[in-house]
């Protein structure tokens, strides 16, 4: 990260890129227990949150990203009462799960409370269903939490962290993946992001394998664009305790009572396709 001229600029340095924002002010800075979190207001993508020097979210494109990490599960799974969020601590997830009215509760899991205490500040219209009384918002460690849940006591985990460094290192591991197996719902599933397919093409194959090692059915990457993150292609994989995941309830989505900005029956089929070079690159690993 960089801070040049009233630029911010992030460094992808296993890319070879950086991506840069023009930067009206810093509006907050700290360390927490758990990272260094920075708040700035921007000349065209309204405030930005950045942590431990990686851009997190900018209020003008998380709407791409929120909305696809959630409603394509939610609308794959059959019926969807119970969801579970590991991070996700803008709330931003959480309030694209709460605009369907069958989801009758709610937990999300964040490590740094501190993150969800900012997003209420900077990012409010994100944080607009935290009171919404199917919403539980509890402050601690995911993996731990999942350990201690039952069997079967989930419909939906949607894994939304950080990169697999620091602490979300462990989100992406074939023993939690197991774990998040065991108290999903026979119909259930896990969808997690999994960074840029451009860039990240060896995480992408170890995800989904660790996925399929820990028993899930079938396995789907969802891809769509993230222009603030590394590449501008971002990607979110699912993965089917026993259904179909190219399958979903487009007659549900048509009729839906909520609004989307990005997300409709089309691009849930079309986040499905994989270009020729990421199907290649899956055979290569598994050979």
């Amino acid at each position: 990260m960089t801070l040049d001229d009233n630029w911010f600029t992030e460094i992808c340095e296993e890319g070879g890129t950086a991506f840069s924002l023009q930067i009206k002010a810093k509006l907050h800075e700290e360390r927490t227990a758990y990272q260094r979190i920075a708040i700035y207001e921007t000349a065209q993508f309204g405030n930005l949150m950045v942590i431990d020097g990686f851009v997190m979210l900018s209020q003008r494109d998380n709407f791409f990203y929120h909305e696809m990490l959630a409603h394509p599960a939610l609308f794959t799974h059959p019926r969807p009462r119970r969801v579970l969020i590991i991070g996700g601590g803008d709330c931003g997830t959480l309030r694209e799960v709460l605009k369907h009215q069958d989801v009758e509760h709610v937990v999300q899991v964040e490590i740094d409370e501190r993150v969800t205490r900012l997003a209420e500040e900077y990012f409010p219209e994100l944080c607009e269903s935290n009171g919404d009384p199917r919403a539980q918002l509890h402050f601690g460690d995911g993996i731990q939490w999942v350990a201690e849940a039952a069997d079967g006591s989930v419909d939906i985990i949607i894994v939304d962290s950080t990169d697999p460094i620091g602490p979300a290192e462990g989100l992406f591991t074939e023993p939690f993946y197991r774990q998040c197996r065991r108290i999903l719902t026979p119909e259930g599933i896990l969808v997690q992001q999994s960074e840029s397919p451009l860039l990240h093409m060896d995480i992408i194959a170890a995800m989904r394998n660790a996925m399929t090692a820990a028993g899930f059915h079938s396995v789907q990457t969802l891809h769509f664009p993230q222009c603030v993150y590394p590449s501008g292609w971002w990607s979110a994989t699912m993965a089917g305790k026993a259904l179909d995941l190219t399958s979903f309830r487009e007659d549900a989505i048509m009729k839906k009572d909520f609004a989307t900005r990005y997300y409709n029956p089309a691009i849930h089929r079309a986040s499905l396709a994989c270009p020729t070079f990421f199907e290649a690159a899956l055979e290569q690993v598994q050979e």
